[in-house]
């Protein structure tokens, strides 16, 4: 199952007003499929070894409702600054199961990461620098109070190319990210020489839009270079140093039912060809490697896109000569890279009556979705062909539990809605965020 009908959306629509989930002031509300989720989670680790640390990416959902439920399923978490690391230590994770990528870490931040047992991705040389004199203290036997520090490794850009998306796309010749493979490679071979604690390697090849042959290519690059770098400490230093390998995320979504996007079975089997030692577990005297290398990823949008999905009121239709235009209350406030960027972003509609069943007859003209904020890009789709909408109806935008409310803005200091989570199709809910009220906004602002 890759995306939730229209009829259950509906069908549970129906089912959060009458429990009184979805009230008269909840204009707008965000649902999540808590069954879906935890089906999706279950996938995931059925494909991949079962010892792989699976640190969902917390900048896709950082609901910490969410993030409680998917610790207590055994997942892991990527964080993408010191915010979203404390927020995975609130929500219970364990340290070890905290993958910490910011590029922009702090020498405090950094310090208070590895104290607690956090992996650390480091993302530039400069920044190695100042873990390897944080790492001294334990050298030198500063830390004596019988803690370890986190696990360390280095993001590396596998530089195999950019995909259909430009602005997700993080692994061309150029990019903001990681160290460059091909102008650095002695160099990084030359640090995981020269330090010990540098155990593992990370790279990330971007998100949506980008192919499977690229995820592949760019796993496969990095894993030809464990070899080299682990056959060479193995003759060196008699052990083989790079033990812990992060594939990252980005496999990509299906935001519409008509297209099938690649299964993670089919990911994952060709990994296994590409670099066949990061799922053995046997035994191996190719290239002095270990017998286990321990695998993380990262995936965000795979895991939680799909499991939400978001209903707005129609406060007011327009009407001109060629296009319809419904007013909704989520726009870019919500839906920033929609609004910003339609081409390569866009969603499924269904439109409800106000009792929530489903409209189907097609308008003569086609729709804008536009949204409440003040300025003219404030427009969620354009062009649209949907039923006849009217005051009071609702319409729901589908496949929108990732980078959704995690990118909300504050633009015209609109109240973020309420979020609601459900089990069994709506025979049960759950709130998991409370729409904010006055109070929240002026302690914001204040």
């Amino acid at each position: 199952m890759e995306n939730i009908s229209q009829s259950k959306t509906s069908s549970v629509f129906k089912k959060a007003v009458l429990s009184g989930f979805i009230r008269k002031e909840d204009s707008a509300a965000i649902l999540y499929d808590l069954s879906f989720l935890k089906q999706r989670i279950a996938y995931l680790k059925s494909c991949f070894p079962k010892e792989t640390l699976h640190g969902l990416a917390i900048k896709a959902c950082p609901l910490a409702g969410i993030m409680q439920l998917t610790n207590e399923l055994g997942c892991g978490v990527e964080a993408a600054s010191m915010g979203e690391v404390r927020l995975a230590l609130h929500a219970g994770f364990d340290p070890g199961m905290i993958v910490y990528d910011s590029p922009v870490k702090t020498a405090e931040e950094i310090a208070f990461a590895l104290s607690q047992g956090v992996h650390l991705n480091v993302d530039n040389f400069a920044e190695l620098g100042r873990i390897n004199g944080e790492m001294a203290k334990w050298r030198n036997g500063e830390k004596t109070n019988g803690e370890k520090p986190g696990t360390v490794g280095i993001r590396i850009n596998p530089q195999i190319g950019t995909g259909t998306i430009l602005e997700s796309s993080v692994a061309g010749e150029y990019s903001k990210f990681g160290i460059p493979l091909k102008t650095k490679r002695q160099e990084l071979i030359k640090a995981f020489m020269e330090n010990d604690f540098l155990t593992g390697v990370h790279l990330h090849v971007g998100s949506q839009g980008i192919s499977l042959e690229m995820l592949v290519e760019g796993t496969g690059r990095l894993y030809d270079l464990m070899l080299e770098i682990n056959s060479l400490t193995m003759e060196q230093k008699g052990f083989s140093q790079i033990t812990t390998f992060d594939i990252g995320g980005g496999l990509a979504v299906s935001y519409f039912r008509d297209k099938q996007p690649v299964s993670m079975e089919d990911y994952v089997a060709a990994l296994k060809q590409r670099a066949p030692l990061l799922f053995s577990h046997q035994p191996s005297d190719i290239s002095h490697q270990p017998s286990a290398i321990r695998l993380i990823t990262e995936f965000g949008r795979w895991t939680y896109t799909n499991s939400g999905w978001t209903v707005s009121r129609v406060e007011y239709v327009k009407q001109d000569p060629s296009i319809n235009t419904a007013m909704l209350h989520v726009g870019a406030d919500l839906f920033l890279r929609e609004c910003l960027n339609q081409k390569d972003w866009s969603h499924e509609y269904t439109v409800l009556d106000n009792d929530g069943n489903i409209k189907t007859d097609v308008a003569a003209n086609q729709w804008n979705l536009a949204g409440p904020l003040c300025f003219a890009g404030d427009i969620l789709a354009k062009n649209v062909s949907l039923p006849v909408i009217l005051e009071g109806d609702f319409l729901v935008i589908h496949d929108t539990g990732g980078y959704t409310f995690s990118m909300w803005s504050r633009f015209n200091s609109r109240f973020a809605p309420r979020i609601i989570g459900y089990y069994n199709d709506g025979e049960e809910f759950v709130l998991l965020k409370e729409r904010e009220g006055m109070e929240d906004l002026i302690r914001f602002w204040k």
